[in-house]
């Protein structure tokens, strides 16, 4: 019995690490996206005529 308990808390703690991998990689991503498109916009914010 304690053997399966070990191995279910190996295989939880293991899937959450990777999905805190997946969600920290995706999160640095979307910064960089988001930092690249703003600095961008504000380079190229003298030629937008109104």
């Amino acid at each position: 019995m304690d053997e399966k308990i070990y191995k279910t808390m190996g295989s939880a703690g293991a899937s959450t690490l990777a999905v805190g991998i997946c969600v920290l990689a995706s999160g640095i991503t979307a910064g960089i996206l988001l930092i690249v498109n703003g600095a961008r916009l504000l380079k190229n914010r003298s030629k937008i005529m109104f």
